[in-house]
C-alpha cells in the first residue's frame, strides 16, 4: 500500500485489484452462507404468515427451538466453509483476465539476451505494453451464482416466502417465538391449579376481530350476533364454572372444562371461580336483508327484459335470485291456451351481484332474454329472493307483469310464433297446430318471399306431421319443433331483403304494424332505426340508377323532395309515436309512403341505355322465370306431400310424379342453358372487380341451376328447391354487382361529358339533389321553399288523389297513380 505522502504510480490498477478483492469475498460468503439466508428467511416467512398459530403451544414452542438450532448450525456450517480471500488471489484472478497477464510479466526478468542492446529495447518495449494494459485494467466480478450449488432453487422459494409475508402478512410476529417458551411455561404453571381462558371470534363476514377476554378490562361490550365464545378451564374440575345467558344451549355442564356456544342474544356472561370475571354483552342483531323491484320490467332493443332492483344487508347481500311463475289466472285462455298447461317449473334466475366492494347497498338489473320461453309475452308472477352471510332471506312481494319478450310484427311471423306458443303450453294442441301448418302453405307464392324460408317451413311441418303419426311428441321433439319454429319466425321477419326498396317496404309494414298494436317505445326505436337503415339505402340506390321509362306522368310533372326533410318527416314520426299519438303517427307514415312511391328519376340529357342494358334486362327476365319455375317446384312438392297424407300411391301416383318432375327438370335444363348464353353478352364492367364478381356469381348460379335440374331428374324435389333457392341468391348478387359497375360507368361517362352538358337537359335526380361534374350529386337549395314539410306531405297526398280522379289522363298514368294510391 502507499502512505499518503507516496502518489500511487498505477490508481488504475490499485482500483481494479480492489474491486476484485470485494468480488471474491461476495463470492466466498454467498457459497458458504447460502443455506444459512435461506433457513432465515423461510422461517421469518413461516412465523409472519401465522405458523405458530396453527400449531399447539409445545410443538410450537419445539418449532422454534427447531428452527433456531437449524439457523445456527447452518451458520456454523457456513463459517467453517468460509475461506478468506487474498491480496494475492486477487491479483492472480485479476492478471488472468487480463490478455498476456501483464501483472506477472512485470515481475519476470529478462532470461536471455541482458547484456544486448537491441534486446533489452525490446524486453523495454514489451514492459510498457503490459503497465498500458494494466492502466486500462477493471474489476473482475465475483462469480455468485449458485445454481449448481442449490438446484431446487431453494433460496428463491424462501425469497419469495419472505417477500409475500412483507407485504401481506406480519414479519413482527416472528418477535413471538421468545414469548411461546413463556406461554408454554405459564400453560404448565397453569396446569398446577385452577385458571381460565376465554376468547370471541365474530363471524368472519363483519370484519370484527378476534377478544381475549382475560384481557379486556371493560365490562360491557358489543358483540355482533352469531359471535363464537370460548372458554377452559385449567385445573381441577368443578371449581370453575360459566354462567351465560347468551345462547340457545339446552342441556350443559357449567363445570365442563371445554366450552364453546355462539351469541344469539343480549345478556351476561360470567366466569365463576378463582379469578373469575363478570361481563354484560349487548348483541349486535344482523337483520334479515331487503330487496325490492324498483318500477316496471321493461322490453329492451331485440326484446330484452330489463328489471332493475335494490337490495340492503347490514353486513352484505350475498347471493339472490329471481322466480318467475305463470300466472295462469290472468291467462286469456283461449285459442291454443284453452287447455291446462303443462307442469313446468317456475323460472329461477341468479341475481347480478357486485364482483368486488361493498354489498351492503347494492342498485343493479337484471337483463335476461326470455323471448324463446313459452311465457314470454304472457301473464307471470315475479319475485326476488336475497340472503346475508349469516344465512337469513329477504323476499320482495310477487308483482304481477307480462314477461317482456321479443314480438313480431310480420302477420306470417307473428302466427308460426303463436303456433309454437301452443305447442309448448300443450301437446295437446299438436293436431290443431299441425292444420294450421298446413293452412299456412296453402299459398306458398304469398306467404313466403324466399325458398329459403318455403324449405324452413316444409322441413318443420313435415317434422310435426311425422311426429303426429308416431303416436306423440316427447320432449326432444318438442322442443326440437319449438325451435325449428323460431327459426322459421325469425325467417319470415327478417326476410332475406336484397333490394334496397323491398327492405324499405318491410320496414314501414313492420312499423305500421307496431303501430296498430300499440308497442313499447324500446320496440319503436328499434323499428325506427330500421327503417332509418332501409330509407338511406334506398336514396343511395334510387340516385344511382338509371331512368325507369314508361312510368312517369304523361305531363311530365314530378314532385320532389330532399333527403333532409325525409329525415325530418321520420323524427316527427318517432316523436308523435314517443307521445302516444299514434294515429297521426299512422298518417304521417302514410304521406310519406306516398311521396317514396312518387319519387321519379330524372331524365338525363340523350336516350341512349348504357352498355350491357340489354343484357341485364335478359338476367333480369331469367330471375323472374327462376323464381316462377321455384314456386312450380314448390307446388310440386306439397303435391307430393298431400298424396302421401291421403294414402295415395302405387304405379299412378310414382307416374304423375315422374311427369311433373321431368317437366321441371326440361325448365330448369332450359333456364341453365339460358343463362349460359347471356354469361357470352357483353356485361356491365367487363374488366372491373365488379365485372369479374358479377360473373362468378353467374357461373355459381348456372351450376346451382344444373344440381337442382338432376336433383329433379332423381325425384328428390326438395333437394332440387334448395339448388333452386341457391341459383337465385347468386344471380342477385351477380345483379347487385353489376349495378355497381353500371353505376360507375355512369359517373366516368358523365365526367367525360360534363364540359359537353353544362345547361343542357335536366340535371337534378330524384331527391331533387343537382348533378355536378363529378358525377355526384347534392344541392343547397330548399326545394320546398320553406314551406312546413308536413303540410306539403299532405297536399302531395290530396295532388295524387285530385289527378287519379281526372279520367281524361292517359290509361298509363292513371294505373300508375291508382297503384301509389291502392294501400293508402
Amino acid at each position: 500500500m502507499f502512505s499518503r505522502k507516496t502518489k500511487d504510480p498505477n490508481p488504475a490498477l490499485t482500483r481494479a485489484l480492489r474491486g476484485t478483492l470485494a468480488g471474491l469475498w461476495a463470492e466466498r460468503l454467498a457459497r458458504a452462507f447460502w443455506p444459512f439466508t435461506t433457513l432465515l428467511l423461510g422461517f421469518v416467512a413461516a412465523f409472519g404468515f401465522g405458523l405458530q398459530d396453527l400449531l399447539a403451544p409445545l410443538w410450537a414452542m419445539w418449532a422454534s427451538l427447531g428452527a433456531i438450532g437449524a439457523l445456527l448450525a447452518s451458520f456454523a456450517l457456513g463459517a467453517w466453509r468460509l475461506r478468506l480471500p487474498s491480496r494475492a488471489e486477487a491479483a492472480a484472478r485479476l492478471d488472468a483476465s487480463i490478455p498476456g497477464r501483464p501483472l506477472s510479466a512485470l515481475a519476470d526478468e529478462q532470461a536471455i539476451g541482458a547484456r544486448d542492446p537491441a534486446s533489452r529495447r525490446v524486453w523495454r518495449a514489451h514492459l510498457h505494453r503490459m503497465q498500458t494494459r494494466l492502466s486500462a485494467a477493471r474489476p473482475v466480478p465475483g462469480d455468485t451464482r449458485l445454481a449448481r450449488f442449490d438446484r431446487y432453487g431453494l433460496r428463491y422459494m424462501a425469497l419469495t416466502g419472505f417477500v409475500v409475508a412483507v407485504i401481506f402478512g406480519a414479519p413482527s410476529r416472528v418477535a413471538e417465538i421468545a414469548e411461546i417458551a413463556q406461554t408454554q411455561g405459564r400453560a404448565e404453571a397453569v396446569a398446577l391449579g385452577p385458571s381460565w381462558e376465554a376468547w370471541v371470534q365474530p363471524p368472519a363476514y363483519t370484519g370484527r376481530p378476534s377478544l381475549y377476554l382475560n384481557e379486556v378490562d371493560r365490562v360491557r361490550l358489543e358483540l355482533p350476533q352469531g359471535s363464537r365464545v370460548t372458554v377452559r378451564f385449567y385445573g381441577q374440575q368443578g371449581i370453575m364454572t360459566v354462567q351465560e345467558s347468551l345462547s340457545d344451549r339446552e342441556s350443559h355442564d357449567p363445570a365442563d372444562m371445554a366450552q364453546d356456544f355462539e351469541i344469539e342474544r343480549s345478556g351476561r356472561l360470567s366466569v365463576r371461580g378463582p379469578g373469575g370475571r363478570d361481563w354484560e354483552i349487548v348483541a349486535l342483531i344482523d337483520q334479515p336483508p331487503s330487496v325490492a323491484l324498483q318500477g316496471e320490467a321493461t322490453r329492451e332493443r331485440g326484446g330484452l327484459m330489463r328489471q332493475d332492483f335494490t337490495a340492503r344487508d347490514d353486513y352484505g347481500v350475498t347471493g339472490g335470485e329471481m322466480r318467475v311463475a305463470l300466472d295462469l289466472t290472468d291467462v286469456d285462455r283461449r285459442y291454443g291456451l284453452r287447455p291446462d298447461p303443462e307442469p313446468r317449473a317456475a323460472l329461477t334466475l341468479p341475481l347480478p351481484m357486485p364482483a368486488s366492494g361493498a354489498r351492503n347497498e347494492i342498485d343493479d338489473a337484471l337483463i335476461e332474454d326470455f323471448s324463446q320461453h313459452p311465457w314470454a309475452n304472457l301473464p307471470v308472477t315475479v319475485a326476488l329472493e336475497v340472503e346475508d352471510a349469516r344465512g337469513q332471506t329477504g323476499a320482495s312481494a310477487a308483482v304481477q307483469m307480462v314477461l317482456p319478450g321479443r314480438r313480431f310484427f310480420d302477420p306470417m311471423a307473428a302466427a308460426v310464433i303463436e303456433l309454437r306458443r301452443d305447442l309448448l303450453w300443450n301437446r295437446e294442441n299438436a293436431p290443431r297446430v299441425g292444420q294450421l301448418m298446413r293452412a299456412i302453405g296453402h299459398r306458398p307464392e304469398e306467404a313466403f318471399r324466399s325458398a329459403e324460408a318455403r324449405i324452413r317451413y316444409l322441413e318443420t311441418r313435415e317434422i310435426l306431421l311425422a311426429s303426429l303419426d308416431m303416436a306423440g311428441l316427447d320432449d326432444t321433439a318438442r322442443d326440437d319443433l319449438a325451435q325449428r319454429m323460431w327459426d322459421l319466425a325469425v325467417l319470415l321477419e327478417e326476410g332475406e331483403l336484397a333490394d334496397a326498396r323491398e327492405r324499405l317496404r318491410r320496414a314501414q309494414e313492420m312499423l305500421d304494424e307496431a303501430i296498430r298494436n300499440g308497442a313499447d317505445p324500446a320496440e319503436v326505436a328499434e323499428l325506427m332505426e330500421e327503417l332509418r337503415e332501409a330509407m338511406r339505402d334506398y336514396m343511395r340506390q334510387l340516385a344511382e340508377q338509371p331512368r325507369e321509362r314508361g312510368e312517369a306522368p304523361a305531363d311530365g310533372e314530378r314532385m320532389e323532395i330532399t333527403q333532409d326533410q325525409i329525415q325530418e318527416l321520420l323524427d316527427r314520426i318517432q316523436e308523435l309515436m314517443e307521445e302516444g299519438r299514434m294515429e297521426e303517427a299512422a298518417e304521417l307514415l302514410a304521406q310519406l309512403n306516398a311521396l317514396l312511391e312518387n319519387l321519379q328519376v330524372a331524365e338525363g340529357a340523350g336516350g341512349e341505355g348504357m352498355p350491357g342494358d340489354q343484357a341485364m334486362e335478359g338476367l333480369g327476365e331469367t330471375l323472374r322465370e327462376q323464381q316462377g319455375l321455384s314456386d312450380d317446384t314448390f307446388n310440386q312438392l306439397q303435391d307430393e306431400f298431400r298424396n302421401r297424407d291421403n294414402g295415395e300411391s302405387g304405379e299412378s301416383g310414382d307416374a304423375q310424379q315422374g311427369a311433373g318432375n321431368d317437366d321441371l327438370s326440361e325448365r330448369q335444363r332450359g333456364l341453365a342453358e339460358q343463362l349460359r348464353e347471356q354469361q357470352l353478352q357483353p356485361l356491365p364492367g367487363e374488366g372491373t372487380r365488379e365485372g369479374e364478381a358479377a360473373l362468378e356469381a353467374l357461373e355459381r348460379a348456372q351450376r346451382a341451376m344444373e344440381e337442382a335440374a338432376e336433383a329433379l331428374e332423381n325425384g328428390e324435389t326438395g333437394e332440387a328447391l334448395s339448388r333452386q333457392a341457391d341459383a337465385m341468391e347468386a344471380m342477385r348478387e351477380g345483379l347487385r354487382a353489376m349495378n355497381e359497375a353500371r353505376a360507375q360507368d355512369q359517373r366516368e361517362q358523365m365526367g367525360d361529358q360534363a364540359g359537353a352538358q353544362t345547361g343542357e337537359g335536366d340535371s337534378t335526380d330524384p331527391l331533387g339533389r343537382s348533378r355536378n361534374q363529378g358525377g355526384e350529386v347534392g344541392t343547397q337549395d330548399n326545394l320546398l321553399h320553406g314551406e312546413d314539410v308536413y303540410r306539403r306531405a299532405r297536399d302531395l297526398l290530396e295532388e295524387l288523389r285530385r289527378r287519379s280522379a281526372e279520367l281524361e289522363r292517359p290509361e298509363a298514368e292513371l294505373d300508375y297513380l291508382r297503384r301509389l294510391l291502392e294501400r293508402f
